[in-house]
């Protein structure tokens, strides 16, 4: 009989190693707490309006095809990308912003419009970049961080010196300008920690960035949550929602059972994609890993404030992914990483999916999803959300010389609160736990529980990182140490 797992959870990394467990021969079925699938990446749907609730950047499209291609498909088969020209725009000011085409070339003539010689400059640090990448994402991430002797190899014995400098250092020993600087430290912050504390080897975050070029998949980044759905369900996969775990069963340090809803249902392996400090606490104390001590000491990527708008007008002077650097990033990394508070003058991203999508939003109307990034487990009320919309927004119709205040039909927030309520989230965090070196690799949260046999964990609080093709990453991973265990 084949052996029966249960997944908690179905964010990508779940719905990942899904897939690769039932290809196995595995009896899988996923437990969702929520009414619907995607773990973060949820859809939110209001008066002909669609916005992504979670993640909105489709990078690295190479992993997404390796990850259907381990199955005979292709993404095509499931959804439509649209490759993003431009990629995404910067503000730094009252009309005064950087574009980033979709081309290395463009690119770099952006650069030497901008600071003389910083082109040549670019070239060799994309080159670098692209080792890197081919390094890290072809080879080490698929790695499940079970031992440091995994990251020595040949080739990452030539770029120890990247491990131990930053991208803040190497960036700034090539370029002069602060905004060519921000945009080349920027891509890192999908890594979930300051530049500075960043090594330089993550400098392939760039290559994604420049080389391989942004994507939005048609219907938004949910079209690949339902893509991975239904690939699942034609492995053979049940996913069944409404159905939130309340404990993890042991018998004899064996896990053997979930308790869902009231209801025990036995399984020969768990592996949880819900978030690991929130997973340990179904388990009884005696089985847990990790104390509240560890996790306090732990370095944690941003949470956000998000604010998902409706315009009764289309909007201008602005791109599909727009960035807002017109006031100092360091004032705004401090808030979040070395005194957690809520920032005076916060950077904030804006994403405009119906400039690229008819579907997001009725016709002559405009999405808007605004992300201000923000410490976890800061103090979240209704007051503070409403000033701070009111404080992007003055920026906003300033820096991109429009009114729009009038225009706004709707406005849903998402925060802290939310993150805990629909996710458990520890803190509230929305991005899981920062790359930083002493997090990297086996320094993260264990793939699979060193006290409990039978439990496994995925996602963005274990190997390999935060971000959505880690997570897919993540998924292959610990199912293939599945495999391996039994």
């Amino acid at each position: 009989m084949n052996k029966k797992v249960a997944i908690i959870g179905s964010g990508f990394s779940s719905l990942a190693a899904s897939c690769y467990l039932a290809q196995a021969g595995y009896d899988v079925t996923i437990y969702e707490k929520n009414s619907t699938i995607g773990g973060r990446a949820r859809q939110l749907k209001k008066d002909g309006f669609t916005f992504d609730m979670g993640p909105t950047w489709y990078w690295m499209p190479d992993v997404f095809e390796r990850f259907f291609g381990d199955f005979g498909k292709k993404t095509s088969d499931y959804y439509q990308l649209i490759k993003l020209n431009p990629a995404y725009s910067v503000y730094f000011g009252v009309n005064d912003f950087i574009t980033i085409e979709d081309s290395l070339e463009k690119i770099k003539a952006a650069f030497e419009a901008e600071e003389p010689g910083s082109s040549r400059k670019l070239q060799y640090f994309m080159e670098e970049a692209l080792d890197n990448y081919n390094i890290a994402i072809k080879d080490l991430v698929y790695r499940p961080g079970v031992s440091p002797l995994e990251l020595v190899t040949p080739v990452t014995l030539k770029k120890l010196g990247q491990f131990f400098s930053t991208i803040s250092r190497e960036v700034r020993k090539e370029f002069n300008n602060p905004k060519l600087i921000s945009i080349l430290e920027f891509p890192v912050l999908f890594l979930g920690a300051k530049p500075s504390n960043t090594p330089a080897f993550y400098s392939f975050m760039n290559y994604a960035d420049f080389g391989l070029g942004t994507f939005h998949p048609k219907n938004g980044m949910f079209s690949v949550v339902d893509g991975m759905k239904q690939l699942a369900e034609e492995l053979g996969v049940t996913i069944k929602t409404n159905q939130n775990v309340e404990k993890i069963g042991v018998v004899k340090d064996q896990a053997r059972s979930i308790h869902v809803n009231g209801v025990e249902i036995n399984a020969d392996i768990i592996l949880s994609g819900a978030d690991y400090h929130h997973t340990e606490t179904l388990l009884d104390p005696v089985y847990r890993q990790y104390s509240e001590k560890y996790w306090e000491k732990k370095v944690f990527a941003p949470s956000s404030l998000l604010f998902y708008v409706g315009f009764d007008k289309k909007l201008t002077n602005v791109e599909h992914h727009t960035l807002f650097f017109d006031v100092p990033f360091e004032a705004h990394a401090k808030a979040i990483y070395d005194n957690p508070e809520w920032p005076e003058d916060p950077l904030f991203y804006a994403s405009f999916p119906s400039r690229t999508d008819a579907n997001a939003a009725p016709k002559g109307k405009e999405a808007a999803i605004f992300l201000i990034p923000l410490a976890p487990g800061l103090h979240d009320i209704e007051e503070v959300r409403e000033e701070y919309f009111e404080k992007i927004i003055d920026r906003f119709e300033l820096i991109t010389t429009q009114k729009v205040r009038k225009n706004i039909i709707f406005k849903e927030a998402y925060c802290i609160n939310d993150f805990i309520e629909d996710y458990n989230s520890y803190k509230g965090n929305a991005y899981g736990l920062a790359n930083t070196l002493m997090q990297t690799a086996f320094l993260r949260p264990k793939l699979r529980s060193k006290k409990v046999k039978g439990l496994y964990f995925t996602g963005q609080l274990t190997v390999p990182g935060p971000g959505v093709p880690p997570s897919l990453i993540s998924g292959k991973v610990v199912s293939s140490l599945v495999q391996k265990d039994f």
